[in-house]
């Protein structure tokens, strides 16, 4: 039997980041995962650090765009029928938490998470070996119709009142940044102030290598083996039981697996997505994502190729995929940009661990000595990976913590089981 200060269960990009932190501040630190890290999905991702992200991604609105997703003609959304009853309660809360009022409250609180975020990657990156990996070229979000620029700029108000940069244009000015987009759009907005990486399991994994240079140690073990020994936490791994006085769940879609059976019951639901790697056309090429927003996908250059990613799928975290995302998008894909072969026989899918109100728990488990949370990430684990590891850390450190906690916490949902 190991014992070490901390134990961390997942080797997302999240889990790797607080052990990565903790082992910074001089703690002996366990990274448990039944996978190699980054192998979920933190590899899988559009690779966006969105450090100028304000507000949470809006619930469809108007009975067009309602229509839409409900016969299932709607790229940026699917559903399977039979999970609807479970995540409806989930759904009418978080269109509550995307109405004006609480994005404005949203922006508030998550701030200083965003306002950290590509700082906190960059200082990750540097002593990681993986600053490569790094692109500071903004990403561009495209709008085909003068209706879906205007309707998002009571966003870019607030981003002018809180001085964060971005340029509205028009097709041109979109296409002298893209060249290689075809002129389908009447405007695009460019924010300067995100970062992206070519390769997001390539980060995850050099994080974890630094993570191991430093003292950690990564293990292969089933994460829903923790339990109490005595004063500690007790979990098995392929290399035998490690206890710890402290353990961090930073398992995303699967924290619900652990924490249930430990009447921790948060009202956690996930948002399926996919991606599919391509080829490009010619001498076709992309220095930065770009969204095409009206369609509701992204597409971004890696160093696997060109990662179209899918918007929202709501089914089990753990049913079959179906990708039939792809086949409503991709005729506006290969219109937007010269797309060629796919580079792989299936899309890979992953889940996006989401509470209704968009922003993580991060800090103390309700009722559980010892126990930490960090998960519920949604569209923005890349982003909030470091920023978040580095938070933790403080808080179970006794550090000042560079932002207020408070807003982060498992308490804020209380008895409702939606909210």
């Amino acid at each position: 039997m190991a014992r070490t200060d901390a134990i961390v269960l997942g080797a997302g990009i999240v889990g790797i980041s607080t052990a990565l932190h903790l082992t910074k501040r001089g703690l002996s630190v366990a990274l448990v995962d039944r996978r190699g890290p980054g192998e979920e999905t933190s590899y899988g991702n559009a690779g966006v650090i969105e450090g100028n992200t304000l507000f949470p991604h809006g619930f469809p609105s108007g009975l067009h765009s309602l229509l839409r997703v409900a016969l299932k003609q709607a790229p940026e959304a699917n559903y399977h029928l039979s999970f609807l009853p479970k995540v409806a309660p989930w759904l009418l809360a978080y269109r509550t938490n995307t109405n004006p009022e609480n994005s404005i409250k949203f922006a508030h609180a998550m701030r200083p998470l965003f306002a950290n975020a590509i700082a906190e990657h960059e200082a990750l990156m540097n002593e990681s070996n993986a600053i490569r990996y790094l692109r500071k070229d903004g990403w561009l979000k495209i709008y085909r119709s003068k209706r879906a620029l205007d309707a998002n700029e009571r966003e870019r108000d607030f981003a002018a009142r809180l001085g964060l940069a971005f340029r509205v244009l028009d097709t041109e000015g979109g296409r002298a940044l893209e060249p290689s987009l075809a002129p389908v759009f009447g405007h695009a907005v460019h924010w300067p102030g995100a970062a992206s990486v070519s390769n997001p399991g390539a980060v995850a994994k050099a994080y974890a290598a630094r993570f191991a240079a430093l003292g950690g140690v990564i293990l292969r073990g089933d994460a829903r083996t923790l339990h109490r020994s005595g004063a500690n936490w007790r979990v098995d791994t392929d290399e035998g039981p490690v206890d710890a006085k402290e353990a961090v769940v930073a398992l995303g879609p699967w924290a619900p697996d652990l924490l249930g059976p430990l009447g921790i019951d948060l009202p956690l639901r996930w948002k399926r997505g996919y991606h599919h790697h391509y080829k490009a056309k010619g001498n076709a090429g992309l220095t930065r994502p770009v969204v095409d927003t009206e369609v509701g996908y992204c597409l971004a250059p890696m160093e696997q190729g060109l990662r179209l990613t899918t918007g929202a799928e709501f089914a089990h975290r753990d049913a079959e995929p179906t990708p039939v995302q792809f086949e409503r998008l991709m005729p506006k894909a290969r219109a937007l940009f010269p797309l060629g072969d796919a580079l792989e026989a299936e899309p890979w899918m992953g889940s996006r661990p989401s509470f209704a109100d968009s922003m993580p728990v991060i800090g103390r488990a309700p009722g559980q000595a010892g126990l930490w949370l960090a998960y519920g990430h949604a569209h923005w684990g890349l982003t909030l990976g470091p920023v978040t590891g580095r938070l933790l850390a403080e808080m179970m450190t006794g550090a000042v913590p560079l932002a207020d906690p408070a807003p982060y916490g498992a308490e804020r949902f209380g008895n409702d089981r939606a909210a």
